[in-house]
Parts: structure tokens; C-alpha cells; sequence
């Protein structure tokens, strides 16, 4: 799964993504994806991962997690928290919907996931 950065036009990685799907999801996903289907990362796409399937970034799916926690892996943020660190999205698990009233560039920014792990930080500390 991957954010909008806006500054470039960019997908940049945030999480992979195995829970949360119901037997219908699993058994419609591949026939829903299959158009948009690639062997190798699409350009427009930033990942320090390797995946077994890459798809051009055309549908966003909902998703929610536990936590925001540093990446060596995940480009979202990268070096903006941490050098060499991105953010990532912790216990990350589909909510069921999909998000068809949005374009991919609508989808969570870059800036908007710096923003939440900077507040969830702040609630620590207060």
C-alpha cells in the first residue's frame, strides 16, 4: 500500500497489506486487479521492497493500523522523522472498502502520515 506525495507525483510504500479480507474479498480481488497487473514496480511508484505482484496504483482500498512506527523499508516520509527511515503503517488490515469516490492522487498524502506520527509522538509526551 502506498501514499500520495504530492511534491512528486509519487506512490511511496507505507505498508503491505494481508488482513482484514473476507472470503468474497479474497476470492474477487485478483479478477478486480488483474487489468492493472505489472511484473515490475510501476514508475510511479517509490519501494525499497520487493513484491511478489506489482499493480499501476488505480484503486484505493481503506485501511487501518494500530500505529505509525519508523520504516528502514517503507519510502512514506522518507528522512523527513529519522534519516535513513520512512514510516510505515503498524498491524495494517483492510476495512472492506473500497474507496471508488477517489482518484489514487486523493488517497492519505505523505504529508498527512508525517502529520499523524508527529501528533501520535505529541500524545506521548503529553
Amino acid at each position: 500500500m502506498a501514499a500520495y506525495d504530492a511534491k512528486t507525483g509519487m506512490f511511496k510504500t507505507v505498508c503491505r497489506l494481508g488482513t482484514g479480507f473476507s472470503d468474497r474479498d479474497l476470492a474477487s480481488i485478483p479478477k478486480l486487479l488483474d487489468e492493472s497487473k505489472l511484473t515490475h514496480t510501476h514508475a510511479r511508484v517509490d519501494s525499497r521492497i520487493t513484491a511478489d505482484f506489482w499493480f499501476v496504483p488505480t484503486r484505493i482500498m481503506e485501511v487501518r493500523g494500530a500505529e505509525l512506527t519508523l520504516s528502514p523499508s517503507h519510502t512514506c516520509g522518507w528522512g523527513i522523522i529519522r534519516r535513513d527511515s520512512g514510516l510505515a503503517v503498524r498491524f495494517p488490515r483492510f476495512t472492506g472498502r473500497w474507496r471508488d469516490d477517489k482518484a489514487p492522487e486523493d488517497a492519505t498524502t505523505v504529508e498527512e502520515l508525517v502529520e499523524m506520527y508527529k501528533s501520535q509522538l505529541k500524545k506521548i509526551v503529553d
